[in-house]
Protein backbone atom coordinates (compact mmCIF):
# COMPACT_ATOMS: atom_id res chain seq x y z
CA UNK A 1 0.00 0.00 0.00
CA UNK A 2 0.94 3.56 -0.88
CA UNK A 3 1.09 5.91 1.87
CA UNK A 4 -0.91 10.16 0.90
CA UNK A 5 1.22 12.72 0.57
CA UNK A 6 -1.02 15.51 1.73
CA UNK A 7 -1.99 13.64 4.71
CA UNK A 8 0.75 10.95 5.30
CA UNK A 9 -1.05 9.45 7.06
CA UNK A 10 -3.74 7.06 5.51
CA UNK A 11 -2.26 3.95 2.97
CA UNK A 12 -5.88 4.26 0.34
CA UNK A 13 -6.91 6.60 -2.16
CA UNK A 14 -10.24 6.15 -1.94
CA UNK A 15 -10.58 6.41 1.77
CA UNK A 16 -9.00 10.16 1.22
CA UNK A 17 -11.04 11.45 -1.60
CA UNK A 18 -14.32 10.28 0.20
CA UNK A 19 -12.95 11.90 3.71
CA UNK A 20 -13.10 15.12 1.87
CA UNK A 21 -16.41 14.48 0.56
CA UNK A 22 -17.85 14.71 4.16
CA UNK A 23 -20.32 17.00 3.49
CA UNK A 24 -22.98 14.18 3.05
CA UNK A 25 -24.71 12.43 6.36
CA UNK A 26 -23.93 8.76 5.61
CA UNK A 27 -26.67 6.81 8.13
CA UNK A 28 -26.19 3.55 7.10
CA UNK A 29 -24.67 -0.24 7.63
CA UNK A 30 -21.77 -1.32 5.37
CA UNK A 31 -22.04 -4.40 3.68
CA UNK A 32 -20.56 -6.62 5.56
CA UNK A 33 -20.78 -5.64 9.57
CA UNK A 34 -18.03 -4.68 11.46
CA UNK A 35 -17.59 -6.69 15.05
CA UNK A 36 -15.54 -6.22 18.00
CA UNK A 37 -13.63 -8.82 17.00
CA UNK A 38 -10.23 -7.12 16.38
CA UNK A 39 -7.10 -6.16 18.34
CA UNK A 40 -5.82 -2.61 18.07
CA UNK A 41 -3.53 -1.32 20.03
CA UNK A 42 -3.73 0.84 23.70
CA UNK A 43 -1.79 3.70 24.66
CA UNK A 44 1.23 1.96 25.50
CA UNK A 45 1.31 0.02 22.52
CA UNK A 46 -0.24 -3.41 23.70
CA UNK A 47 -2.26 -5.61 21.52
CA UNK A 48 -5.95 -5.39 22.73
CA UNK A 49 -8.96 -6.79 21.97
CA UNK A 50 -12.55 -4.90 21.89
CA UNK A 51 -14.37 -7.69 22.75
CA UNK A 52 -13.04 -6.42 26.27
CA UNK A 53 -16.67 -4.02 26.14
CA UNK A 54 -18.78 -7.38 25.31
CA UNK A 55 -22.00 -7.07 27.06
CA UNK A 56 -22.26 -2.65 26.68
CA UNK A 57 -23.63 -0.73 24.12
CA UNK A 58 -20.07 0.29 22.34
CA UNK A 59 -19.50 3.77 20.14
CA UNK A 60 -16.62 3.08 18.49
CA UNK A 61 -15.52 6.22 17.05
CA UNK A 62 -12.32 6.39 14.55
CA UNK A 63 -10.44 9.56 14.29
CA UNK A 64 -6.91 11.33 13.16
CA UNK A 65 -5.34 14.26 14.16
CA UNK A 66 -6.18 16.31 10.93
CA UNK A 67 -9.68 15.72 11.29
CA UNK A 68 -11.33 18.81 11.82
CA UNK A 69 -15.33 17.39 12.48
CA UNK A 70 -13.42 15.55 15.42
CA UNK A 71 -12.33 18.84 17.14
CA UNK A 72 -16.47 18.59 17.42
CA UNK A 73 -17.06 15.41 17.98
CA UNK A 74 -14.71 14.95 21.08
CA UNK A 75 -16.34 17.13 23.62
CA UNK A 76 -19.63 15.23 22.93
CA UNK A 77 -18.33 12.17 23.20
CA UNK A 78 -16.36 12.92 26.41
CA UNK A 79 -19.77 13.78 27.94
CA UNK A 80 -21.74 10.51 26.63
CA UNK A 81 -19.31 9.12 28.16
CA UNK A 82 -19.89 10.22 31.97
CA UNK A 83 -23.15 10.77 31.60
CA UNK A 84 -24.31 7.15 30.84
CA UNK A 85 -20.87 5.16 31.69
CA UNK A 86 -22.63 3.67 34.90
CA UNK A 87 -25.96 2.65 32.19
CA UNK A 88 -23.49 0.61 30.39
CA UNK A 89 -22.04 2.71 27.62
CA UNK A 90 -18.22 2.84 26.74
CA UNK A 91 -17.11 5.21 23.97
CA UNK A 92 -13.89 3.70 22.32
CA UNK A 93 -11.61 6.18 19.56
CA UNK A 94 -9.71 4.59 17.43
CA UNK A 95 -6.79 6.49 16.34
CA UNK A 96 -5.68 6.08 12.48
CA UNK A 97 -2.70 8.51 11.99
CA UNK A 98 0.31 6.80 11.57
CA UNK A 99 2.96 8.83 13.78
CA UNK A 100 0.83 8.63 16.66
CA UNK A 101 2.97 11.83 18.04
CA UNK A 102 0.50 13.40 15.98
CA UNK A 103 -2.92 11.99 17.78
CA UNK A 104 -0.78 12.89 21.80
CA UNK A 105 -0.80 16.42 20.51
CA UNK A 106 -4.32 16.58 19.47
CA UNK A 107 -5.45 14.81 23.08
CA UNK A 108 -3.09 17.71 24.97
CA UNK A 109 -5.67 20.26 23.46
CA UNK A 110 -8.61 18.16 23.68
CA UNK A 111 -7.87 15.11 26.37
CA UNK A 112 -10.49 12.03 26.22
CA UNK A 113 -12.44 11.06 29.34
CA UNK A 114 -12.80 7.38 27.13
CA UNK A 115 -11.16 4.54 25.86
CA UNK A 116 -8.41 5.17 23.54
CA UNK A 117 -7.20 2.46 20.73
CA UNK A 118 -4.30 3.23 17.65
CA UNK A 119 -4.62 1.39 14.62
CA UNK A 120 -1.60 3.20 12.69
CA UNK A 121 -1.81 0.67 10.10
CA UNK A 122 -5.27 1.13 9.42
CA UNK A 123 -6.30 -2.60 9.67
CA UNK A 124 -9.71 -1.91 11.82
CA UNK A 125 -10.59 1.12 9.42
CA UNK A 126 -10.01 -1.47 6.29
CA UNK A 127 -11.67 -3.78 7.75
CA UNK A 128 -14.75 -1.50 9.21
CA UNK A 129 -14.82 -0.49 5.41
CA UNK A 130 -13.99 3.46 6.48
CA UNK A 131 -15.46 5.57 4.24
CA UNK A 132 -14.76 9.35 6.14
CA UNK A 133 -13.61 10.97 9.08
CA UNK A 134 -14.67 10.49 11.41
CA UNK A 135 -16.78 7.30 11.03
CA UNK A 136 -18.80 6.02 14.17
CA UNK A 137 -20.09 2.37 14.70
CA UNK A 138 -22.73 1.93 17.33
CA UNK A 139 -22.80 -1.61 18.59
CA UNK A 140 -25.70 -2.81 21.11
CA UNK A 141 -24.59 -5.23 23.89
CA UNK A 142 -24.80 -8.96 22.07
CA UNK A 143 -21.98 -6.78 19.72
CA UNK A 144 -23.81 -6.31 16.70
CA UNK A 145 -24.00 -3.40 14.44
CA UNK A 146 -26.85 -1.27 14.71
CA UNK A 147 -26.16 1.83 13.09
CA UNK A 148 -23.15 3.59 11.53
CA UNK A 149 -22.81 7.42 10.87
CA UNK A 150 -19.93 9.31 8.66
CA UNK A 151 -19.16 12.32 9.64
CA UNK A 152 -20.23 14.36 12.75
CA UNK A 153 -23.03 16.96 12.94
CA UNK A 154 -23.80 19.19 15.53
CA UNK A 155 -27.63 19.37 14.84
CA UNK A 156 -27.58 15.62 14.78
CA UNK A 157 -26.28 15.25 18.70
CA UNK A 158 -30.00 14.81 19.86
CA UNK A 159 -30.23 11.96 17.24
CA UNK A 160 -26.91 10.29 18.20
CA UNK A 161 -28.18 10.36 22.02
CA UNK A 162 -31.22 8.72 21.35
CA UNK A 163 -30.14 6.09 19.48
CA UNK A 164 -27.85 5.57 22.57
CA UNK A 165 -30.44 6.18 25.31
CA UNK A 166 -32.61 3.23 23.24
CA UNK A 167 -29.85 1.11 22.90
CA UNK A 168 -28.77 1.43 26.72
CA UNK A 169 -32.50 0.42 27.38
CA UNK A 170 -32.94 -2.62 25.70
Amino acid sequence: MMSIGLFGHFRNIKFIALSLAIGLGVNAQAQAAPSLEHDVLDQQGASVSLQQFAGKVVYVDFWASWCAPCRKSFPWMNAIQAKYQQQGLEVVAINLDVDTALAHEFLSKLPAKFNLRFDPEGDIAQAFELQGMPSSFLFNRKGELVQTHMGFFTENIPAYEQEIQMLLQE
